[in-house]
């Protein structure tokens, strides 16, 4: 007889299904859950930590530092902790502490950052050691160079304010000043490959011969066909060679040169350009001199003030009669406008001089257009370049040695003091046909690396 099966506890009873715990199978808070757990309670920890510090770090950097556009990053002098994990601060200037931290060299050093109160000590330290020198600094002096390499860092004019500009023109002025005969040189080279004036500043029998079909500068459609009449008009040959003359001055009209004195120093130069037949009398001859050995005649001139020449021309060869032996130029092929009243203009003199007529010029189209051209790269983008540009551009390479004077173009003086626009009225120019301000930032800059001197304040 078969022995009776014994119950298993192990085993579910025979003819039973089979049970099985819906749990057997999870990890309920087994080890896969509490590392989990431990790595979210980590992070959010870790969170917790970088929140915490952001704030301190901002609050102390709020204490120790204003960031400020005027303030600069340079620092120097570590500020070191005492025994007690304290930090000791550096002095206080004004009422705030300028610290910053630095990581590079240890977690818990400090370097001063300059304040702007430090920034303006500075300045005010700068100007005054510059107002108390006895006389002008050496031009390669360490102050020198600092101060014209503040006025080379201003690439466009948009970059600064214009009374920070004033401000560094006047610092400069402490300086004397001396040719860099390595830029000058560079210079005239980029102006003879453009421009070339030893060649084509005006227009001659040399560089454009009878039957040539002259292209207007501004009108190029228009063609004027130089007949044997008009080629009679122009002179053989340049007058003017290369660095021909050792010093020259260059005469802009503005305000700035009123009650400037500098006639004297004017009139010694060897050559003296002018614009557009300012006036030159015994009023403004301790200002401006009366030593003119080229002047500019724009048409305008001609058709505002003498009604174009068609009726009465002594009062226009009276003006130029306080001009001696000057020659005159224009832009006689600007436009097929200028070229009658322009000619007229040379009829007017020779009738009137005889023998002893003074010579009549006329500025190429092609070398207006280079220069055009030159200066636009440089920044100068008008309709028209001014007479006074027109003429230092000349000047550049027909002189050894360039000074400007009378060349502004904002209504106060380097000092903020109001100046009229010309020396003798304040007539406004016509708005957005020159960029004077532009002219002039180029100057300023061409003075700071030696190219040409640009005198603004009282002659000596």
């Amino acid at each position: 007889m078969n022995a009776p099966l014994r119950y298993s506890p192990l085993l579910p009873p025979r003819g039973r299904m089979g049970y099985s715990d819906p749990t057997a199978g999870r990890d309920l808070l087994g080890n896969r859950s509490l590392c989990f757990i431990f790595i979210c309670a980590f992070g959010v920890v870790t969170l917790l930590q970088q929140i915490l510090y952001g704030k301190n770090y901002i609050r102390s950097t709020q204490q120790f530092t204003r960031l400020k556009g005027d303030e600069v990053g340079n620092w120097s002098g570590l500020v070191s902790y005492p025994d007690d994990g304290g930090m000791k601060l550096p002095a206080r200037i004004g009422r705030k502490r300028c610290v910053r931290q630095n990581f590079q060299h240890s977690e818990r050093s400090v370097v001063i950052v300059p304040c702007l109160a430090d920034i303006k000590k500075k300045e005010k330290e700068k100007r005054r050691y510059l107002e108390s020198s006895n006389g002008p600094l050496l031009y390669n002096t360490t102050t020198c160079r600092e101060l014209r390499q503040e006025i080379t860092d201003i690439k466009v004019l948009s970059m600064v304010k214009t009374s920070e500009l004033f401000e560094r023109w006047r610092n400069l002025q402490a300086c004397s000043w001396a040719q860099n005969k390595e830029e000058t040189s560079n210079f005239k080279m980029s102006l003879s490959r453009c421009c070339n004036a030893p060649s084509f500043l005006f227009t001659t029998q040399r560089n454009t011969p009878s039957g040539t079909k002259l292209r207007y500068e501004v009108d190029t459609s228009g063609i004027l066909h130089i007949s044997p009449e008009i080629f009679k008009m122009f002179p053989e040959d340049m007058p003017y060679s290369k660095s021909q003359f050792k010093k020259c001055a260059v005469i802009g009209n503005g305000g700035i040169i009123k009650n400037s004195k500098c006639g004297k120093e004017i009139d010694s130069a060897d050559f003296v350009f002018r614009c557009n037949i300012p006036p030159i009398s015994e009023k403004y001859a301790a200002d401006v001199g009366t030593k003119t050995d080229l002047v500019t005649i724009n048409p305008s001139i001609i058709t505002e003030r003498f009604q174009k020449l068609e009726k009465w021309r002594r009062p226009f060869y009276e003006v130029l009669a306080s001009y001696e032996n000057a020659s005159v130029v224009l832009p006689a092929f600007y436009n097929a406008r200028n070229t009658d009243v322009s000619f007229r203009v040379k009829y007017a003199l020779d009738d009137f001089s005889g023998s002893a007529a003074r010579g009549v010029f006329f500025f190429h189209p092609q070398y207006l257009l280079g220069a055009q051209r030159f200066w636009a790269a440089q920044g100068v983008h008008a309709k028209r370049l001014s007479s006074g540009l027109m003429l230092v551009t000349a000047a550049l390479e027909l002189c050894q040695e360039v000074h400007l004077y009378g060349f502004w173009a904002f209504p106060m003086n380097p000092a903020g003091i109001f100046v009229t626009h010309h020396y003798y009225d304040n007539v406004k120019p016509r708005p957005g046909f020159h960029a004077m301000p532009h002219e002039i930032f180029n100057f300023l800059h061409m003075h700071a690396r030696g190219i040409l001197h640009v005198h603004t304040g009282m002659c000596r």
